[in-house]
């Protein structure tokens, strides 16, 4: 008997997402009650076969069904914050100041693994950005980590959060994400890159989810502004922890709003960021030279940074 040939398995487009489908076989006459999208398909593949010895009962024919994996329902469980405070708005030269990597279960109560640091930075911290978090010089260095083995830290507890499959929720991750990749290779650390989680980490990023949902919003899209829009408090704003919870909050807001993010995968939503990214910095650039600044380059990787970016981070 001839075994049936399967192509490639296909793919089907769904709403903003490519998913990759999944092949099941089943006999002609169940009913797949199972599938719930329009836009699955149903393909019947026909069995050849040859001479049959005698006796032998064939089954019925069978039915090659395409559909969408069930969501992950990344929203739905442990969510990790993670936001730094810093020196200043370049990736390559700032140094982080505060880090907070905050664990909050599905009814926003922080959970016991959540960790914070004060680092001593290694420099002067600059009076304007000590206006914004309010850590100086003086208090850094006295009561400060040394830099080198808080960034090992905060390396670490990332792996075990991308390790255990958390996601992680970073407003404007391409900013903290370089930001920390370049204090990695500073002090003589494995680049986030080369991490063996990094490739399987599952990272969410509500400025560039919510620069695609609501693409034609006016204003801001700081998470101050992203907050007030989504009707979520901040009342320690400026604060890597009190910014950490507002960005988990904001993404879940999001995701409540738009069952399109809600129901995504990971590898969706990871692909679908960095596509969003990528169009969002090529139009905002375009529009930027057309209103004379011929030289307005505005970086468009994610989650990170190719370069250090021309503007300041959040500042559209």
């Amino acid at each position: 008997m001839n075994r049936p040939a399967i192509a490639a398995a296909k793919t089907e487009r769904l709403g903003l997402f490519d998913l990759p489908s999944t092949a099941v076989m089943v006999p002609a006459r169940t009913r797949v009650a199972a599938i719930k999208s329009s836009t699955a398909t149903v393909i019947s593949a026909p069995i050849t076969v040859g001479p049959l010895a005698a006796g032998t009962v064939c089954s019925p024919p069978a039915r090659l069904v395409f559909a969408p994996p069930p969501p992950a329902q990344l929203f739905a469980g442990t969510l990790v914050g993670f936001d730094t405070e810093t020196t200043g708005i370049d990736t390559a030269t700032a140094r982080i100041v505060t880090a907070a990597l905050v664990h909050l279960d599905p009814s926003g109560e922080q959970l016991p693994a959540t960790r914070s640091w004060l680092l001593d930075p290694g420099v002067d911290i600059p009076a304007e950005a000590s206006a914004i978090h309010g850590i100086s010089t003086e208090h850094a260095r006295t009561h400060g980590r040394p830099a080198a083995l808080a960034i090992a830290e905060i390396i670490a507890g990332l792996r075990q959060c991308w390790a255990a499959g958390h996601p992680t929720v970073i407003f404007n991750a391409s900013y903290d994400l370089s930001l920390l990749d370049s204090e990695a290779r500073r002090h003589g650390l494995t680049p986030l890159t080369d991490l063996p989680e990094w490739a399987e980490a599952v990272i969410i990023d509500p400025l560039v989810i919510d620069r695609f949902v609501d693409r034609y919003r006016r204003g801001k899209r700081t998470l101050d502004a992203a907050s007030a829009v989504y009707s979520v408090p901040t009342p320690d704003a400026h604060n890597a922890t009190g910014d950490s919870i507002a960005a988990v909050a904001v993404a879940r807001a999001i995701a409540h709003k738009y069952p399109l993010i809600r129901n995504a995968g990971a590898e969706a939503l990871r692909s679908s960021q960095v596509e969003w990214q990528r169009n969002w910095a090529i139009n905002f650039q375009s529009y930027l030279r057309s209103r004379g600044e011929a030289d307005a380059v505005i970086d468009s990787d994610w989650p990170l940074r190719a370069g250090a970016a021309t503007r300041a981070p959040n500042a559209v």
